[in-house]
């Protein structure tokens, strides 16, 4: 991963701290944005390959931020991070273009981790697919891309691989609500919660 730019947007220090710690291991440059302005001001300097930001900023929010970088940088995948983790916020901000979500507080584990699947989301080959795994990362891929039919197509095709997994239904849940099919989302949503009762 290395060459990889990451920009992390935060007004806390000690998360902004937290997240360049946790992401040290993975040789990737670390920029740091206290607010959403300071992140905009940034973008508009130089290319980032991800961003990780937090919703809840002061003065712009998190998702009028997404929405002028997405304007700036389309490229640019973005891992949202909130306190607050609401299916809402996850599909609107998957509306918005993020490719990720993160509730706090997460481990530095669980951070590397999902850095680590976006960075590499893109380089799966789509015919080459053959497993769960890969089919659920292009489904978040074709998500990002505005591309939900393709997006449900390998949600679906990660259920076939694995049905007793969540994961794949509630993501097919968070497709279909962006596509206004809130009775196809909502069932969706209960098979996820029927595998598992404890799934958010």
């Amino acid at each position: 991963m290395n060459g990889t730019s990451v920009i992390v947007v935060d007004d806390e220090r000690t998360i902004r701290l937290g997240l360049t710690a946790s992401l040290e291991s993975l040789n990737v440059g670390i920029t740091e944005a206290v607010n959403g302005e300071d992140a905009l001001e940034k973008l508009r300097e130089r290319n980032f390959r991800l961003m990780l930001l937090d919703l809840k900023l002061p003065g712009m929010d998190g998702m009028e931020v997404l929405r002028r970088a997405r304007e700036i940088r389309p490229e640019m995948r973005v891992i949202v991070i909130t306190a607050h983790g609401t299916i809402e916020n996850a599909v609107d901000a998957m509306k918005l273009g993020a490719v990720d979500f993160i509730q706090k507080p997460f481990a530095p584990s669980e951070i590397r981790e999902l850095v680590s699947r976006v960075i590499d989301r893109d380089a799966i080959e789509e015919q080459k697919a053959a497993d769960y795994a890969s089919h659920f990362e292009l489904a978040k891929r074709c998500i990002a891309e505005k591309r939900y039919d393709d997006a449900a197509e390998h949600a679906r095709k990660a259920s076939g691989f694995d049905n007793s997994r969540p994961e794949a239904f509630n993501l097919l849940g968070v497709i279909r609500e962006i596509q206004r099919d809130i009775v196809d989302a909502q069932k969706y949503y209960r098979a996820a919660l029927a595998l598992d009762p404890a799934y958010e």
